[in-house]
């Protein structure tokens, strides 16, 4: 996928999914803004990328802060033609009964209102331009209970049908609105729910996990043709013939 002189916004771009997905597209001949709140982490890797690459200390729980994204994006590259929704946090990971109220509406605001200030930054600027592609992280557990996880769950859930309800509205504007579920992936998130000890997802193996390259490669290939029988749903890459066709194996 031939990515020149296209310009992708990905949330959550200091480490894992993120961080890869940021060298994949540059290395694809993208642009990329690089936001996340760790502004050290992600002006290395904008560094380490080069100058195709802006790094930007943000939040997504901030609406503020994602229409100045996309307006960096039209000042430095001349418009925005992919988003990644990818920023998103775990904790609290807790029983309902003793969940932190004020963590647990953190993570609303990180995991769902994000993707939603995202999106509704980068809807105008994309209509204008005649379309664009959206992608969501989403998870299994948008469509899981898992114990523990009631914030993440539920925030993932939200996540996936703001993504639907995005290809409902927008697909005739030119809007490729898709999610992926990646499954578990070899992340700083996957060492917080290990040393939380609760639900099965804490037990497996780090060898169980797949590498945030997969994840990445996946989201490249959701921006071409070929993903195209895919827009308004949602890509597991738990599936081998998704991986297949992505090139993973």
């Amino acid at each position: 996928m031939d990515m020149t002189g296209k310009t992708v916004l990905i949330t959550g771009a200091s480490r894992g999914i993120g961080a890869e997905a940021g060298r994949v597209f540059a290395a694809a001949g993208a642009n990329v803004i690089l936001l996340a709140r760790s502004s050290d982490a992600v002006a290395a890797l904008a560094e380490e990328i080069g100058p195709q690459a802006v790094a930007l200390g943000a939040d997504v729980s901030r609406y503020a802060d994602m229409e100045a994204a996309v307006q960096t994006a039209a000042d430095r590259f001349g418009g925005l033609d992919v988003l990644i929704g990818n920023a998103g946090v775990i904790d609290p990971i807790a029983h309902l009964a003793e969940a932190d109220p004020e963590a647990w509406g953190r993570t609303i605001d990180i995991n769902l209102k994000g993707v939603f200030y995202g999106m509704r930054a980068a809807l105008p600027a994309m209509r204008q331009a005649g379309g664009g592609s959206i992608l969501t992280i989403s998870s299994g557990a948008a469509h899981n209970a898992l114990e523990g996880w009631s914030a993440y769950c539920a925030s993932k859930a939200g996540a996936a049908m703001l993504t639907a309800s995005l290809d409902k509205e927008e697909r005739g504007n030119g809007i490729r609105a898709m999610g992926l579920s990646p499954g578990t992936v070899a992340t700083q998130m996957q060492r917080e729910i290990k040393a939380s000890g609760i639900n099965p997802v804490s037990q497996l193996d780090w060898s169980d996990h797949i590498p945030p390259d997969w994840p990445a490669r996946t989201l490249l290939w959701m921006c071409s043709p070929d993903a195209d029988e895919f827009i308004g749903t949602e890509i597991s890459l738990r599936e081998e013939a998704i991986r297949r066709r992505v090139g993973l194996l």
